[in-house]
């Protein structure tokens, strides 16, 4: 339990061993925290809970600032597990509870749990009197679920944001003016490249629908990682850049390679990069963490793919970035394909194709080496990157 403001308590729960999240299918190094909060007024309001793993850390931290029995609403901004895991269980303590969802919110929690309990369906704008404060209700579609939404205490002027300006990151500490804001900057990157790049057209509409309300905002207080004290609308501006699409003036090299042909290539491709003034970074998918290269992917205006070529096809390990290019759906990318084989070469064409179908624009002919290749390809492979380059720098 820690105090937010008086009256106004996290009761979450930190997980500093998580390595994964979505599954597996999203890295977390820095571990990731559940946050729950509790407001204590002539009503009593618990806002989200924990993952259910968590659940007993959980009851402990509520046990300590309040008589869980005692609590009048539960608002679920959202209704995800890893925010609704614990409800079930909190349900147990108050039976006869209202719990607050938005109007998608009644289809996801009654699929998630499928319980009777009573639920309050509340819209944009909808406010709840809770004795000295109200709470305020904000819709927030899509960022990053249909339920989605965030709530407003007035008085105290916090904004409970659910999934949105969060990351994964553990911490002593819970505010972001006493961690290492670099760290929480670079996870809170990798948490919109990750999950919110596809919804970038409702972060921007949502900001702006955010600042029409024109409420005093002096705290966000997410759903994961740290709350943002120390001028907390600093994460709100970035989220609107970020949802912008601005790329900088570097490119990212992704490949794969069998026995070292492509990974030359890649090497001599990023030589061409630098003679051009660009600056890059140089992953294999048999090595990098998925999601830390799509977070360079996502800073980064240019994407180099290579590969070997095998049965006809690319190596296996770059099929699930691949597969996340396409779904994440960056916008105003530039892009190119190179590869090393034996006796087919399907790998370049092949490459470029998946570039295309991930909307990134394609501007320059795949390079492909047969075998090891010579000092001539390596050459080849300079000039590659370097009208690569040259070309990214002219969309800027």
């Amino acid at each position: 339990m820690k105090e937010l403001r008086e009256n106004v308590y996290w009761v979450g729960a930190t997980d500093w061993k998580v390595r994964y999240f979505h599954g597996y299918e999203l890295s977390t190094h820095r571990g990731s925290t559940y946050n729950s909060y509790l407001i204590k007024d002539e009503k009593t309001v618990l806002i989200d809970t924990v993952w259910e793993p968590l659940t007993d850390r959980f009851l402990e931290n509520l046990s300590e600032v309040v008589d869980i029995s005692k609590i009048d609403y539960v608002v679920m901004n959202h209704m995800e597990p890893d925010h609704s895991g614990a409800l079930p269980t909190i349900m147990e303590y108050i039976p006869n509870a209202t719990i607050i969802v938005s109007k998608k919110g009644v289809e996801t929690i009654k699929g998630h749990y499928h319980k009777d309990w009573n639920l309050k369906v509340v819209s944009q704008g909808d406010k709840i009197n809770i004795g000295k404060h109200d709470l305020t209700f904000i819709e927030a579609q899509m960022l990053h679920w249909p339920d989605s939404m965030f709530t407003y205490l007035s008085g105290e002027n916090i904004l409970f944001s659910n999934d949105a300006f969060g990351q994964h990151f553990a911490s002593s500490e819970i505010f972001n003016d006493l961690v290492d804001e670099t760290e929480v900057y670079q996870e809170s990157l990798k948490y919109y490249a990750n999950i919110l790049t596809p919804f970038s057209k409702f972060v921007t509409k949502k900001i702006d629908q955010l600042k029409e309300l024109n409420l005093p905002v002096e705290m966000i207080a997410p759903s994961h990682g740290i709350i943002w004290r120390k001028e907390p609308m600093q994460i709100v501006e970035k989220y609107y850049e970020w949802a912008q699409g601005k790329s900088e003036k570097s490119a990212v090299i992704i490949y794969n390679s069998m026995w070292g042909a492509t990974h030359k290539m890649a090497e001599f491709i990023a030589k061409g990069l630098g003679e051009a003034g660009v600056e890059y970074k140089i992953f294999n998918t048999g090595t990098a963490d998925r999601n830390d290269i799509l977070a360079e992917v996502f800073k980064a205006k240019g994407v180099l793919l290579g590969s070997s070529t095998v049965n006809n096809g690319l190596l296996t390990s770059l099929m699930p970035l691949i597969e996340d290019l396409m779904g994440l759906k960056f916008i105003n990318k530039v892009g190119a394909a190179f590869g090393s084989y034996g006796w087919s070469g399907e790998s370049p064409k092949l490459l470029s194709d998946y570039l295309a179908k991930a909307k990134v624009e394609v501007i320059q002919e795949g390079l492909k080496a047969k075998y090891m290749p010579d000092d001539e390809e390596l050459e080849q492979c300079i000039k590659f990157g370097k009208s690569f380059g040259e070309a990214l720098l002219a969309k800027f």
